[in-house]
C-alpha cells in the first residue's frame, strides 16, 4: 500500500485475503471499476472492468456495509451464477467512500457472524492503510514543495557579493577568479537541480564547502574558517539535500564577530540507528528571543524560513521524533544540532535494497 490502492496492490490484497475467509471470490473496486479480483470466475473479472452489480453501487452511494443472501440481492440474474451471497464493505478515507471490498459466497449459510466480522475488519484495516498512504504522500509532496521553494529562493545579496568578488579578482588574480567562476556554476547547478530523493551526506557537505569557498574569497581566510569532522560511517548516510548549507550560511550572515575569526564546525556522529549532525560557531551568539525566532520565524522568506524548513524536512523524512535543537550564548557562539532518528538504519535498508536490485539485474 506504499503507493496507495492501485490495480497491482488491489490484486495482491485480494489474493492474500481469499484464503483467510470462507468466500469463493474477493474483489476490490474504486468508485468506477474493478481494481482487483481473486477466486471464482477470476478470468471473467479483470482489473479495469466496470462495476456491474447494483449492490456495489448502492454501497458506493451511501457508504453502508451490505450483507446479501441471494444472487438477486447482489445484482445477478437468478440461477445465472454459483455466487449466491455476498458481503460488500465500503472503503472510507476521511469519511469519503473511495471504493468497496467484496466477499462472494456459494451459499448464504457460509455467511456467519465470524465472516461478517472478518469482512468488516479487513475493510477497516484496508481503509486505514489507504488513509495512511494518502497522508504519507501528502507529507512527501509538502516536503518536496518546501524544498523547491527553498531552492528557488536564491539570496540576492549572496549572488551579487559573489559576482563582485569574482569580478574584483579578474585583474588581480585571474586564475583564482576562473576557479571561483567554475565552482559558482557548479554550485548553482547543484542547488537548482531536482533533489526529490535523499543524497549522500558527503555530497551535501561538499556543496556546503563549495558555498563557503565564496565566503572565504569575499572575507579572507583570516576572517572565516570551516572545519568538517564527520565520522567515517556518516559520509554515506542518506539525508535530504540542502540540510547543512542553510545553517552554515546563517552563521556567516548573523554570527560574524566584529574582530577575529569566525570558525564554523560541522560534525556528524552515529549512535545506533540514529545520526547527530551539529553546526557550531564561535560567533556573536544570540538572545533567547532571537533563538526562539529561528524556530518560529515571522518572515516568509530569507534564511529564517530556510532554517525552519531544515527542521520541517527532517521531521518529514525521518519522523516526528527527529528534531533541530538550537543552543546559543551571547559572545560565545551557537550550536545547532540535527537529530535524525533511524537515519543509519534507513540508509542500511536502502543500500540492501539497492544491492538486491543490482543482483536481480
Amino acid at each position: 500500500m506504499q503507493d496507495g490502492l492501485n490495480r497491482e496492490s488491489a490484486q495482491e490484497i485480494c489474493q492474500l485475503l481469499l484464503p483467510s475467509t470462507a468466500a469463493i471470490a474477493v474483489a476490490i473496486t474504486d468508485k468506477k471499476q474493478i481494481l482487483g479480483y481473486a477466486g471464482y470466475l477470476e478470468a471473467e473479472n479483470p482489473a479495469g472492468g466496470n462495476i456491474r452489480t447494483h449492490a456495489t453501487q448502492a454501497t458506493l452511494d451511501d457508504g453502508n456495509m451490505r450483507v446479501l443472501f441471494t444472487s438477486i440481492d447482489i445484482g445477478f440474474p437468478e440461477n445465472a451464477t454459483t455466487i449466491k451471497a455476498a458481503i460488500v464493505v465500503p472503503l472510507l478515507v476521511r469519511g469519503d467512500v473511495v471504493g468497496t471490498l467484496k466477499f462472494y459466497y456459494r451459499s448464504a449459510k457460509r455467511i456467519s457472524e465470524t465472516q461478517k466480522s472478518i469482512a468488516e475488519g479487513f475493510g477497516t484495516l484496508l481503509s486505514t492503510q489507504m488513509a495512511a498512504a494518502q497522508l504519507e504522500e501528502q507529507a512527501r509532496l509538502a516536503t518536496s514543495m518546501e524544498l523547491k521553494a527553498l531552492q528557488n529562493q536564491i539570496n540576492p545579496h549572496f549572488l551579487f557579493n559573489t559576482i563582485n568578488t569574482i569580478a574584483s579578482l579578474i585583474r588581480t588574480s585571474p586564475n583564482e577568479a576562473r576557479v571561483l567562476l567554475r565552482e559558482f556554476a557548479v554550485f548553482y547547478r547543484r542547488t537548482l537541480e531536482n533533489s526529490d530523493s535523499l543524497i549522500y551526506l558527503s555530497r551535501e557537505v561538499e556543496q556546503t564547502q563549495r558555498y563557503f569557498s565564496f565566503e572565504v574569497a569575499r572575507f579572507g581566510a583570516e576572517r572565516v574558517e570551516l572545519d568538517v569532522d564527520l565520522a567515517p560511517e556518516c559520509e554515506n548516510m542518506m539525508v535530504p539535500s540542502f540540510l547543512v548549507q542553510p545553517l552554515v550560511e546563517n552563521a556567516v550572515q548573523h554570527a560574524m564577530p566584529s574582530e577575529g575569526k569566525l570558525t564554523i564546525t560541522v560534525t556528524g556522529e552515529v549512535e545506533g540507528d540514529d545520526v547527530y549532525l551539529r553546526v557550531s560557531d564561535n560567533g556573536t551568539g544570540m538572545t533567547e528571543e532571537a533563538r526562539q525566532g529561528i524556530m518560529h520565524p515571522k518572515e516568509t522568506k530569507g534564511i529564517g524560513i530556510a532554517v525552519k524548513n531544515v527542521h520541517d524536512r527532517i521531521v518529514g523524512f525521518f519522523g516526528p521524533n527527529s528534531y533541530m535543537d538550537v543552543q546559543s550564548e551571547l559572545g560565545v557562539g551557537t550550536t545547532v544540532t540535527l537529530f535524525l532518528e533511524g537515519c543509519a538504519a534507513q540508509t542500511k535498508s536502502q543500500v540492501a535494497a539497492s544491492d538486491a536490485e543490482a543482483l536481480r539485474r
